[in-house]
């Protein structure tokens, strides 16, 4: 079988429970580096295993972050890029259709839609998950964010690629399923608040940035305090989460805790200054 042009880059730290499926879905692609933190676990013993090339990344508190180091400094043998998580499981669908469209010379970028599963169940309502994260490193890269004083990610994780020309869709889904239980997603989420927290109080100060229209409206929903209660009626009911039974309602509630995190920690920050 002829294998697909694409660079696959998977961001890892401690994940030995994903990335053996995420791994074992990418066999089609020529190319497979793993970017990781530190693990403490097997993560790299894995990575190996499955015949992934291998690199230590060390974060200096500065830009670049992890993917943006990767495209700067790993030795990608292909123009196309495909940036996934190990909780990320590609399907032969998807795989298909990105092999086919990344021929199209007239899209230089491709958007991604994600299957949402939350406590074992997949989740057919609620508010959909996607991200541009395939395109031509020549073409693009992802944002940078004037955050070396403050932020505590290693990732680029609220960061968006800005990629040059037209950006299409992929119609085929991934499926987004982490095997870590909740404990790992509620500090996981805490740990994003505080950074959005802060990137919210930067925005204020006057940063002059781009944003897309989905952060304009969070951040001015942030502003006037009912981004909770508005992301929890819109994803239970206009978007027919509560469909997905007690897991939708959870879901539901979790994210729109995780906006009351964010208003609650910019309170805080506030009242520091």
């Amino acid at each position: 079988m002829n294998k697909i042009p694409i660079t696959v880059i998977v961001s890892v730290k401690n994940e030995e429970l994903n990335l053996p499926s995420c791994l074992d879905k990418l066999v089609r692609f020529d190319q497979i580096i793993v970017v990781d933190s530190g693990s403490t676990d097997k993560t790299k013993e894995i990575a190996i295993a499955k015949g992934a090339e291998v690199l230590q990344f060390e974060w200096n508190g500065k830009f670049p972050k992890k993917r943006n180091w990767a495209l700067q400094n790993a030795t990608i043998k292909y123009d196309w890029v495909l940036f996934l998580d190990a909780d990320e499981f590609v399907t032969d669908a998807f795989v298909d259709e990105i092999a086919i469209k990344t021929i199209d010379s007239n899209f230089n970028g491709y958007t991604i839609q994600f299957e949402n599963f939350f406590m074992g169940k997949q989740l057919r309502y609620g508010y959909g998950f996607k991200k541009s994260a395939l395109f031509k490193r020549s073409k693009g890269a992802y944002e940078k964010i004037d955050e070396d004083l403050w932020s505590h990610l290693d990732m680029e994780v609220h960061e968006h690629p800005i990629i040059e020309g037209n950006v299409g869709v992929i119609e085929a889904k991934v499926a987004h399923k982490d095997f870590k239980d909740l404990d790992h997603y509620i500090a996981k989420h805490n740990a994003y608040s505080s950074w959005e927290a802060q990137r919210f109080l930067q925005l204020q100060s006057g940063s002059n940035e781009q944003l897309s229209l989905n952060q304009k409206i969070k951040y001015g929903l942030l502003t006037t305090g009912l981004l909770p209660a508005v992301y929890f009626l819109g994803a239970y009911f206009l978007k027919l989460g509560f469909l997905d039974g007690k897991e939708g309602f959870y879901l539901a509630r979790f994210k729109s805790h995780y906006f009351f995190q964010i208003q609650t920690k910019v309170a805080l920050l506030k009242n520091k200054k």
